[in-house]
């Protein structure tokens, strides 16, 4: 099973969630993360070809990760080191998707799933989320109350 969710670039909030079988492709579920508000969209390496699967926004850009071995491949030296920088900022933004993760995994104790089926498994993830974001949000819920 994998847990896929679209994380909030400025909150770092989980705004969408879904599970599918772990056969399945990370690219076929990122139309399910667009909910038309968003400008910019990052993904692992896993996600190339995702501006090809959604419908045209205007302003949309996509920043997808080149894959390593690509990377590695490029012989001129100053070239490869700018595309590692470019790699490297790319990632910087996209370690805000993994912290709603780390919160699921050490905070709740969620490391490995219990496979009971895609449906079960689906509202136990979607749970997990969403109490992953109250708990990263908790400073700015108790300030406001």
């Amino acid at each position: 099973m994998k847990a896929h969710i679209g994380v909030d670039e400025r909150t770092g909030l989980v705004h969408t969630g879904t599970t599918t079988a772990a056969n399945t492709g990370d690219v076929t579920e990122v139309a399910k993360f667009l909910h038309g508000k968003g400008k910019a969209v990052y993904g692992d390496s896993g996600y190339r070809g995702a501006e090809k699967r959604v419908k045209a926004t205007p302003g949309r850009r996509f920043y997808i990760a080149e894959q390593r071995s690509k990377v590695k491949a490029i012989q001129d030296a100053t070239l490869r080191e700018l595309t590692e920088q470019i790699v490297h900022f790319k990632a910087s933004i996209r370690s805000a998707v993994e912290h709603p993760f780390r919160v699921v995994k050490r905070q709740f104790g969620y490391s490995k799933a219990s496979y009971r089926g895609l449906t079960k498994n689906h509202g136990q993830v979607v749970t997990l989320f969403a109490m992953a974001k109250l708990w990263m949000a908790r400073k700015r819920l108790l300030a406001a109350g």
